[in-house]
């Protein structure tokens, strides 16, 4: 949901006072015919207010709780569940993991199984990745998170579904979504690719930690979960190719 311009202005003033708008946008390399025209339309984007929130060095959650949609932020920033933590990690990420724990080690004649062998110390995919919003959604949900959110946003079901798939979610649906959840929530904030971990709070290193703490048979089962959706994925777009083709030929 864009926040109020008047409020947006107020708020810029209380961080940049003495800052013309022309070295905000400068600063924070937001377009000024982007900010001009959110202005002028009276509603400002949340990615804008992060944006400039950075440039200087004010924390983006502190500043979206300025707002009145979003000033439930303003409380303690609630660390995220070991769930929505392997929600984060690529599946490219899990698949490198499963790899490194089933490769012969140089001198053995094997694999062991272990449940404490760490992963190897490649740098995991920055979040958001390719399904990271969905990923946390089905992370976090009990089997009626989607009806609650529905209940609670008057978003249809379908709706939030296609936006999912997407990979996207509107930032004031995210927070629905945590709190109907009942998870920290600047969460979904995260997966949505608005703030960073570290701006939510969470610790370094926390995806690693809990990539490592993933048992051999945990690991495996949720990289084979992945691919299949991932598979399903790729069969309905190699379809509608197939459709799109279909009709070009018999147009042409």
């Amino acid at each position: 949901m864009p926040l109020p311009a008047k409020a947006f202005q107020r708020w810029l003033h209380g961080i940049a006072p003495d800052t013309s708008m022309a070295d905000v946008c400068r600063l924070s390399q937001v377009k000024r015919t982007t900010l001009a025209q959110q202005l002028v339309r009276g509603k400002v984007a949340e990615a804008t207010v992060v944006s400039i929130s950075r440039a200087f060095n004010v924390s983006p959650v502190t500043s979206l709780a300025y707002f009145e949609v979003y000033r439930d932020l303003a409380g303690p920033l609630v660390p995220p569940t070991r769930q929505e933590l392997v929600s984060q990690i690529a599946t490219v990420d899990l698949l490198r993991a499963v790899i490194a724990r089933t490769a012969p080690e140089e001198g053995g004649g094997g694999a062991e199984e272990s449940t404490a062998r760490p992963a190897e110390s490649w740098e995991l995919s920055p979040v958001p990745h390719a399904t990271s919003v969905k990923n946390w959604v089905d992370a976090i949900d009990d089997g009626e998170l989607r009806h609650r959110v529905s209940a609670a946003t008057g978003i249809a079901p379908q709706n939030y579904s296609a936006q999912l798939t997407a990979n996207r979610l509107a930032p004031e649906v995210a927070i629905a979504t945590s709190r109907a959840a009942g998870v920290g929530l600047a969460g979904g904030l995260v997966a949505t690719g608005l703030i960073t971990e570290a701006e939510a709070g969470w610790a370094a290193g926390a995806r690693r930690a809990a990539l490592d703490g993933l048992s051999d048979g945990e690991l495996t089962a949720l990289a084979g979960d992945r691919l299949q959706t991932l598979g399903k994925a790729l069969r309905r777009q190699e379809h509608d190719q197939e459709q799109t083709e279909k009709i070009w030929e018999n147009l042409g």
